[in-house]
């Protein structure tokens, strides 16, 4: 059973994700639709960030699994047998 301690960070990770998929859903989905003068436009950054951003997430992501796989590779292996 999970703690009160864990309980509350996976809650916190669970409203993090939510408010920055309603964020990103905004910016891409809704924004192109609205007006550039309008005031909604200044609480977003530029629409080519929309593609830049998910892109280095994803790179670092990958990097960080490639990362975590060959440390568990060199912590396993076997030296060769001498015959």
């Amino acid at each position: 059973m999970a703690t009160g301690a864990d309980q509350a960070v996976g809650m916190s990770l669970v409203l993090f994700s939510l408010l920055l998929f309603t964020y990103y859903t905004v910016w891409v989905i809704v924004l192109p639709f609205v007006d550039s003068d309008h005031v909604l436009h200044r609480y977003f950054l530029p629409r080519e960030y929309s593609v830049i951003l998910p892109g280095i997430a994803a790179v670092v992501l990958l990097l960080c699994i490639g990362t975590v796989t060959a440390v568990v590779l060199w912590k396993n292996r076997r030296p060769k047998k001498a015959d």
